[in-house]
């Protein structure tokens, strides 16, 4: 597997993996068993985040995509999706080593998905250890939020991976927690 930047030419193919794994496309059974990704993320907005330098990708060669990860300066984003605006409301309320996380430079992980045909073969992992590389330098922290019943992201991210969590938001009507990684070469 090779881990590497999104060039515009990827979109459509991160489109079809990410529409796969949308929330609204799978059964409540699908979303139990192996979690969801939510958020409009079509050809055009991949390609221009391709284009910001935004996108890590898991290349399984021959032109496939085995999984997707953005990481993003959340304030900065145009049009943020309603979790995103959420997260970024409750951050003076949540703590990242005793200190408000809107006083900390973080960075936004995720959305990560994982192709069907690649899950369980440390295809998250790799892009999680490539998010670590690419935001040192840049961030203090990542941070991630989990929708309440996305237990296969908490078992990933939280039991897996060692993030950390921060609390808890809602936002229309649906509970998030937001947690959080240290990047290994804090700014």
């Amino acid at each position: 597997m090779r881990y590497r930047y999104a060039v515009e030419a990827d979109a459509a193919a991160l489109a079809g993996v990410f529409a796969a794994s949308h929330r609204d496309a799978l059964t409540e059974e699908q979303r139990a068993s192996q979690g969801f990704v939510q958020g409009n993320f079509g050809v055009e907005a991949l390609r221009g985040m391709a284009r910001g330098g935004e996108l890590l990708v898991a290349d399984a060669g021959q032109g496939r995509v085995a999984g997707l990860l953005a990481l993003s300066v959340a304030r900065d984003m145009g049009d943020p999706p309603a979790a995103v605006l959420g997260l970024l409301r409750a951050q003076d309320g949540l703590l990242w080593r005793g200190r408000p996380l809107g006083e900390v430079p973080w960075l936004l992980y995720g959305p990560v998905v994982v192709d069907a045909e690649f899950r369980g073969h440390g295809v998250a992992r790799g892009l999680f250890a490539r998010a670590l590389e690419a935001a040192a330098g840049r961030a203090e922290v990542l941070v991630a939020f989990i929708e309440a019943g996305n237990a296969p992201s908490w078992k990933v991210h939280v039991d897996a991976f060692g993030m950390i969590p921060l609390g808890e938001y809602v936002v229309a009507g649906r509970t998030y927690t937001a947690v959080a990684a240290p990047v290994a070469d804090p700014v």
